[in-house]
């Protein structure tokens, strides 16, 4: 598989399980590691985070992307607005 120890980490073949499809195997390293096939990350575009969790025994990855959230949280810390100062707004809207 050529000189590059990360190519030589995934291995690729035909699965018969996937009728027709390419079946491609990410290795754990001592390091708990793992890299993730390219083919598969180049469908997430800007994806830094993923939700990991455990399934029926499977590893499930949900690919994380910032959210409106994300951008009000930014600039509401721009502004200097803290938790305190949205909480007490809040409250000040909701009295009778």
């Amino acid at each position: 598989m050529g000189t590059n120890p990360a190519a030589r980490q995934l291995l690729y073949f035909p699965h018969p399980l996937l009728h027709g499809f390419l079946a491609m195997l990410a290795k754990k390293t001592t390091k708990n590691q793992i890299t993730l096939p390219k083919k598969i990350i180049d469908h997430f575009p800007g994806t830094e985070y993923f939700d990991v969790r455990e399934e029926a025994g499977h590893i499930v990855l949900v690919p994380l992307r910032p959210g409106r959230a994300d951008e009000v949280r930014e600039k509401l810390k721009r502004l200097g607005i803290t938790e305190t100062d949205v909480q007490d707004a809040v409250a000040w809207a909701r009295r009778d």
